[in-house]
């Protein structure tokens, strides 16, 4: 299974999120693409099985612009995509807490609940991290047999 992931980040949170997915994937075999948004092409997502999209939520509960462009750019919603990213509760509470990731999972309908990380992967939070990439390989897998 090939998985590319793509992700915005300001703090670096979103970034440690992203690669701690992709060392979880590399260790279970899995062909992985790791991409930082807004830094060169955009890679084809129809070259991939599953396409993983991380965002931290921006001002007021918003999606970061340049994900915005990112989601523009591919021009269209591939099958097989899941959302992740990170934020604040200090920021507008639980209400506004990653709220750019509640709208791409939206926006792409997700069919895995997408992982919301307080601030940083660090600590408690990374196996939280392993396990929702793990259950969204079993997820992919079974939809792909079908």
């Amino acid at each position: 299974m090939r998985v590319l992931i793509c992700y915005a980040s300001f703090s670096g949170n979103t970034k440690e999120t992203a690669e701690l997915i992709a060392e979880t994937l590399i260790k279970e075999k899995y062909d992985i693409k790791l991409y930082r948004i807004g830094t060169g092409k955009i890679p084809d997502p129809s070259l991939f099985d599953v396409m993983m999209i991380g965002s931290f939520t921006w001002a007021k509960g918003a999606t970061p612009n340049d994900v915005k462009d990112f989601v523009y750019e591919i021009g269209y919603k591939p099958p097989h995509v899941f959302v992740f990213g990170t934020g604040d509760t200090q920021f507008g509470g639980d209400y506004l807490f990653c709220n750019a990731v509640e709208k791409l999972a939206k926006f792409y309908n997700s069919t895995y609940e997408p992982l919301k990380i307080e601030q940083s992967p660090r600590g408690s939070q990374e196996s939280k991290v392993i396990a929702w990439t793990k259950g969204v390989i079993k997820q992919c897998q079974l939809s792909l047999k079908k």
